[in-house]
């Protein structure tokens, strides 16, 4: 069951649920997405993390996941890449069609799901080749 679930459906999600809760006008996703979290002081001067920087950093773990487990041939990769594909296409119809996904932090987790759909085809494919490969001559 894992390995069929997108795992980079969850940050959408994440961003759904919190844009949703800010309101309505765009704006308010962007500055919700501003929001500094932490700041750690540093030599060079203060570092700030802020909500849109945790979202891109956890959808950036969830894309490192699904490529390790892209690595498969069975029928629940394939159907993980399909769903995939689903995921990369809401986020691109939210991205350009809804004014509170039209932000930088959505783009970049839109974009992930975009190379998490094409490394998971490519992939399952170059590893499908190397399996007949091996098998004949």
């Amino acid at each position: 069951m894992f390995n069929v679930i997108p795992l980079l459906g969850i940050p959408v999600i994440v961003y759904a649920v919190l844009v949703i809760f800010t309101g309505g006008e765009p704006s308010a996703a962007a500055a919700l997405m501003d929001n500094t979290v932490f700041q750690v002081p540093l030599v060079s001067g203060p570092w700030g993390m802020k909500v849109g920087d945790l979202l891109i950093i956890f959808a950036l773990i969830m894309m490192f996941i699904e490529l390790v487990k892209s690595a498969g041939t069975g029928t629940a990769t394939i159907i993980n890449h399909g769903l995939s594909m689903a995921v990369f296409v809401i986020a691109m119809a939210l991205f350009l069609l809804v004014g509170r996904f039209g932000t930088s932090v959505f783009f970049l987790i839109t974009m992930m799901a975009l190379m998490d759909t094409v490394a998971g085809f490519v992939v399952t494919i170059v590893a499908a080749r190397r399996d007949l490969a091996v098998g004949g001559e």
